[in-house]
């Protein structure tokens, strides 16, 4: 199965929720959409699923436009993060609510009911009713009922959003599993950078109903085109500056400096935009190649495995991120390491223009 949108827009009113998009999706792997809340995900998905019409532009699926036809002509599965159950039905009778309306015979239901439930940790709960559920086993519930289904394509708009931390970590790692070898499109909304990563397969990147960028997962996050891509595709912000090429070194004000090297060495002398990723700023002197400064810190974030500080560059606030707990003091002058092998440079109208030896 293939699955496009060609030149698709959505307005409401004098209001455009979908600039001209057009996607292409085929069967095998994950196809992601990230973006941050009201990018323009939950309304591609809905114009995919046939929930709604675009305003201009077609909808393919097998080589037929199917612009216009019905959700429930289509064979889709779609889940959002907010769980919908049927309350009067048990979780058994919801998540097999789908092959029975297919006309699957009695056993098989039975079958692939008990199947979903094992993988999703419903077992002991098939003879509750929704209400007797938690939110994240309604939840689960809700997954099962489209993964048990026989859908061409199954979409699932942040599905795992409202789950605990352990079972959505675990669901992360077995849906991809859970889904391969169905011959099923699968495209995954998401806000998270990191579950991007983690579901892999091929990304596009929602800013402001645009899709600034498509491709691999871990290519689009290795080299984002453009400022806007690296900022959708990073969590913490990534970290950004006017700087100036001069000779061969690129300069951050007056008093940060450090050597270019690779693409950078190449580029024109004059202004560009700087970006760097949080987890390659440290306060400390990391293995790589690293230039040392000063900065305030304004706020920090500590967890038993990390330790996340926003500090002051000039006017500019940025954002480290390390293992470990540091010791940091809000007011303190504390010294960063940044690693210029891993920066980004942009051009003034935002576009990738060098980008150190890896990154990662």
């Amino acid at each position: 199965m293939a699955l496009e949108l060609r030149d698709v827009t959505k307005t409401l009113g004098a209001e455009t929720h979908i600039y001209p998009t057009s996607l292409a999706f085929e069967v095998g792997g994950f196809n992601i959409l990230l973006g941050a809340t009201n990018a323009g995900k939950s309304t591609l998905i809905k114009l995919m699923a046939g929930l709604e019409k675009p305003t201009t532009g077609e909808v393919w699926a097998d080589g037929e436009n199917v612009t216009g036809v019905s959700p429930q002509k289509r064979r889709i599965a779609l889940v959002h993060q907010f769980f919908v159950n049927y309350p009067h039905m048990t979780v058994f009778e919801n998540i097999a609510s789908p092959l029975r309306v297919q006309g699957v015979p009695r056993g098989e239901i039975e079958t692939r009911v008990k199947q979903a439930a094992d993988i999703l940790q419903l077992g002991p709960m098939l003879q509750r009713r929704p209400q007797e559920l938690s939110g994240g086993q309604q939840q689960r519930c809700a997954l099962a009922r489209a993964i048990v289904k026989d859908a061409r394509a199954i979409f699932l708009d942040e599905p795992l959003a409202n789950l605990d931390y352990k079972l959505r970590e675990e669901l992360r790692e077995q849906l991809p599993d859970l889904l391969a070898g169905r011959g099923t499109i699968v495209v995954y909304a998401t806000s998270e950078p990191s579950e991007a990563l983690l579901l892999g397969g091929t990304t596009a990147l929602v800013h402001d109903g645009r899709v600034v960028q498509t491709g691999p997962t871990t290519e689009t996050y290795r080299t984002p085109q453009s400022l806007t891509a690296a900022q959708v595709f990073s969590d913490p912000p990534i970290n950004i500056a006017p700087v100036t090429k001069r000779g061969d070194e690129m300069w951050m004000g007056e008093a940060i400096s450090w050597p270019v090297f690779g693409e950078a060495a190449a580029l024109a002398d004059g202004p560009y935009t700087v970006g760097i990723r949080p987890h390659h700023v440290t306060p400390y002197e990391p293995d790589d190649v690293s230039i040392a400064f000063r900065g305030e810190v304004r706020i920090t974030e500590l967890s038993g495995s990390e330790s996340v500080a926003h500090f002051a560059v000039g006017d500019r606030t940025w954002v480290s991120l390390a293992p470990g707990v540091h010791p940091y003091r809000i007011g303190d002058a504390h010294e960063f390491h940044m690693i210029p092998g891993q920066c980004f440079y942009f051009d003034v109208g935002g576009q990738l223009a060098a980008k150190g030896r890896e990154h990662g």
